[in-house]
């Protein structure tokens, strides 16, 4: 076994080494420089039949990985609503591995509690939810809709006399789920993870910009009746459109909904007062579907499941047992709101990213990313791009001529690495989809990547 002295070494190597990466991004090309099978083999190999040196470890992970590390940390990758870690947040994240704490509760990490309990605080209020509210520190929007939806389906059921955690969902009433047209598709997954099935979705039509379209709301609504689930969205994957949540979630409440808004990335348009409008009456709502590594520029592993009653979150997720320490406390520990036991201390980074940027250093996130993501489509627009939507949010649709023509931009630019972006399939024709969220993009960086994004439609005429 290595000692002490050997493993300071070693994790301060590792800190450098990923420094030196971090530092060299906003000039690093985007793409991996090595094809997938190249780097699959470098990985490859049989089982070490002996022990090796830890350092030795390190220094193959790092040669393995090279060339296979794409820049979504840097100022130019597009592609997903993702951005790239805070600095405070990251050194919290090396420090969190560092500690190896469990958040399971506070006896067995008071710190792991105390951050997650503290940054959920600042969370609810950023976001203008309920004070009060509970918040579950899991790995992203998947884990956060399930978590949003558990709680939902226990409510309703209960409501209606039936325990569908003791007794599951056969011999409970059918539950029906009111979605979107356009909704993401983790909510179909979580629905399939939660027993009810994607059959059980009622669809409501969406309107011309992908937000959901409340007349058809109220229409399907009007079709049934028993326990129900309405999920909304705030922020549309493709648009960037909300639902019209003030209109939306009093109509649902009317026929007795839970009602869970699926916020993954346009929630945070409540903490930029520019924006905020967007979200209005996103505080109406039951439960909420949040990422920290998207719009917040935290660390992946980063999302929050968020519900306005804490003990009905606690209710649909918490269990215990004999030999468990610190269990049935008077109020939920960070394990209750969450599928995990053996947890890893997630609460970390979301404190130290929110304390580095604080309520101002957000509002001035969210609105920069929606300013350069209009002039990131003023710059394609210009170059004879069609845009797809009206940019209200961090989202771009764009598109040349044909389906073709612009699976063929998307595939050179890819391959070309000044930027990443993908694409996308929206009302039955292919577009480029660029999503802004990156915390140290500028307006330099758009302009370069509108230029390399027009190169390569020149090439594809």
């Amino acid at each position: 076994m290595p000692d002490r002295d050997d493993s300071d070494d070693l994790l301060v190597r590792a800190a450098r080494t990923a420094a030196a990466y971090r530092a060299g991004l906003a000039e690093r090309p985007v793409a991996a420089a090595r094809p997938p099978d190249a780097v699959r083999a470098a990985f490859a190999g049989p089982l070490p039949a002996g022990p090796t040196p830890p350092a030795d470890v390190v220094d193959a992970l790092v040669a393995a990985a090279d060339g296979g590390l794409v820049a979504t940390a840097g100022p130019r990758f597009f592609g997903f609503v993702v951005g790239g870690a805070l600095p405070a947040a990251t050194a919290a994240d090396v420090l969190a591995a560092g500690w190896d704490q469990c958040a399971f509760n506070e006896v067995l990490s008071p710190a792991a509690a105390a951050a997650e309990e503290a940054a959920g605080r600042w969370l609810v209020e950023l976001l203008g939810l309920p004070a009060g509210a509970s918040v579950g520190f899991v790995t992203g929007g998947q884990a956060a809709n399930t978590a949003g939806l558990a709680a939902g389906r226990h409510a309703v059921l209960a409501r209606a006399g039936h325990d569908v955690e003791r007794d599951g969902l056969a011999g409970g009433p059918r539950v029906r789920v009111v979605a979107g047209a356009e909704r993401h598709a983790t909510i179909d997954r979580s629905l399939r993870l939660l027993g009810m099935g994607t059959a059980c979705v009622e669809e409501v039509a969406a309107g011309p910009d992908g937000g959901i379209d409340v007349a058809d709301l109220g229409r399907v609504l009007d079709r049934g009746t028993g326990p129900l689930l309405v999920c909304l969205q705030a922020g549309n994957v493709n648009t960037g459109a909300c639902d019209d949540l003030a209109a939306a979630v009093p109509l649902a409440r009317e026929h007795g909904a839970w009602v869970h808004v699926d916020g993954a990335f346009g929630l945070w348009a409540a903490a930029a007062p520019a924006r905020a409008h967007l979200v209005a009456g996103a505080a109406l709502a039951d439960s909420w579907a949040c990422d920290g590594h998207k719009w917040l520029n935290l660390p992946y592993d980063s999302g929050f499941a968020i519900c306005a009653d804490p003990a009905v979150q606690a209710a649909a997720l918490s269990y215990t047992a004999a030999y468990l320490v610190g269990a049935g406390g008077d109020r939920p520990a960070p394990s209750d709101l969450v599928t995990e036991s053996s947890r890893r201390a997630r609460g970390f980074a979301a404190w130290a990213g929110l304390r580095e940027l604080g309520r101002a250093g957000v509002a001035d996130l969210v609105e920069r990313c929606c300013v350069l993501a209009a002039r990131f489509a003023a710059g394609l627009a210009e170059g004879g791009a069609e845009i797809g939507n009206p940019v209200v949010l961090n989202q771009v649709l764009a598109r040349f001529t044909d389906d073709a023509r612009t699976d063929a931009v998307v595939a050179a630019v890819q391959r070309e690495g000044t930027c990443w972006l993908g694409g996308t399939t929206w009302r039955g024709r292919r577009w480029i989809r660029v999503s802004v969220s990156g915390a140290t993009t500028t307006e330099a960086d758009v302009d370069r990547s509108v230029a390399a994004v027009l190169r390569a439609a020149a090439a594809h005429r």
